[in-house]
């Protein structure tokens, strides 16, 4: 008995990621196939709903005049641009008032404590005038053409609720960036498209996301107390039955990570906010309407417990080469990886050759990083199942309630080298 159990987690540990990127490929080539390919023409109206975009800013001096420059160059007639600066101790409010004198696109709100992101983004919306809301980051740099994209989907469709946007990395100087740069095309980009096709998406992108606001309304806007509010108001619009879409076509720039401490903080906390979702909507499986979400949650689910027996192989694998110890099963090394590894290895080399395929459009030098992006299954896996191994214990013991405030990201040495 207690062999076939070590055998099943064995060959679990490197079957599932196999079989996962097996789906991401299919869903994403019918997606391509059926949403996206030969429709690049920028969508024109006669009638532009109107858009309010909202910028929440915590201690953005060094990136919001170039985030706000751009904003004002969007081609896009019916606009207006809402800063939240939420208590910022540096001088992004002497430039908000900078901006807001000059233009009469921009209003600002200011906050004299630090609430959070979402506590922003809710008084944002109080004060709009459009009926779409667009969110973005303080540090993205917005595409001009993406209030188009977006608008077509909300003119057409109006069940659709929220639709997310299609975030390209701009660091790339370092072995962190680059990586990054092709996760974002060839992981996060190939699972919001095959999540598309299969009826659900997992979350909204924090950085850049697409709301109605009569859906923002429905479900009681965002809550303070989730560590990742993108995927928390995905769930509830979901829950409401408002649609949820991706569009590749609505790009924006963004900065990462690229520093080891600045990355785990990040995955952290995607982490955390993805275990707060699966116990705060833990109730969907009582009501057969939710029925569409039980397989992402499921999935999930399954991705959270193949973090925990990956570290359980890894370690039995060290007990056993450590001690000499005779095992019913003779575990493998994870690195360097043997023929099941070089197989998991080659599926996501296609994975990412038929990613960077699609996406080449949007970023013509995604080529070149197809090199630093094999190293992905190395380094971000074992990277990912120890943020989840950590992030489950810091959810279920942790406070309920309590307020998500601001904490700056790492965005990088390009970034940092703004500051200089």
């Amino acid at each position: 008995m207690i062999e076939r159990i070590l055998y099943f987690v064995s060959d679990f540990v490197y079957l599932y990621p196999l079989l996962m990127s097996i789906v991401w490929i299919v869903g994403g080539v019918l997606f391509y196939w059926k949403q996206e390919r030969n429709r690049q023409e920028i969508p024109e109206f006669d009638k532009y709903p109107m858009f309010s975009v909202l910028v929440p800013c915590h201690n953005e001096e060094a990136q919001i005049r170039e985030t706000l420059d751009i904003l004002l160059e969007l081609d896009y007639p019916e606009y207006e641009i809402i800063a939240i600066d939420d208590g910022s101790t540096d001088e992004t409010a002497a430039i908000l008032k900078e901006y807001v004198e000059r233009h009469d696109r921009i209003r600002a709100v200011y906050l004299r404590e630090n609430q959070g992101k979402a506590y922003a983004l809710n008084v944002g919306v109080l004060v709009s005038k459009g009926e779409l809301i667009l969110t973005l980051d303080a540090d993205a740099l917005i595409d001009r053409n993406a209030l188009k994209w977006f608008a077509w989907h909300f003119i057409k469709f109006p069940r659709v609720g929220a639709i997310t946007g299609n975030p390209r990395v701009i660091n790339r100087t370092t072995l962190l960036g680059k990586i990054q740069t092709g996760e974002y095309s060839t992981i996060i980009g190939l699972i919001k498209r095959a999540q598309r096709l299969l009826g659900k998406v997992l979350t909204v992108s924090g950085v850049m996301a697409a709301f109605r606001k009569q859906a923002l309304i429905s479900v009681g806007l965002w809550d303070t107390d989730m560590v990742t509010e993108d995927i928390d108001i995905t769930w509830k619009l979901e829950k409401k039955f408002w649609d949820v879409r991706y569009e590749p076509r609505a790009i924006c720039w963004i900065y990462v990570p690229e520093t080891l401490k600045g990355l785990w903080r990040q995955r952290l906390r995607w982490s955390q906010g993805g275990v707060e979702v699966l116990r705060k909507h833990r109730d969907i499986w009582t009501d057969w309407k939710q029925r569409r979400l039980w397989p992402i949650y499921i999935e999930y689910v399954i991705s959270v417990l193949w973090a925990y027996l990956f570290w359980t192989v890894v370690s039995l694998w060290a007990v056993q080469a450590t001690f000499k110890l005779v095992m019913p099963v003779k575990f493998i090394p994870p690195i360097p990886p043997l023929w099941t590894g070089s197989i998991l290895a080659m599926v996501c080399l296609i994975q990412f050759a038929v990613s960077i395929a699609m996406d080449h459009i949007y970023d013509k030098k995604l080529l070149r990083y197809l090199f630093w992006v094999v190293w992905y299954p190395f380094a971000y896996w074992i990277l990912s199942a120890l943020t989840t191994v950590v992030a489950v214990p810091k959810v279920l013991l942790g406070k309920k309630g309590v307020r998500a405030v601001w904490k700056s990201p790492d965005r990088g040495i390009e970034s940092l080298k703004g500051k200089g």
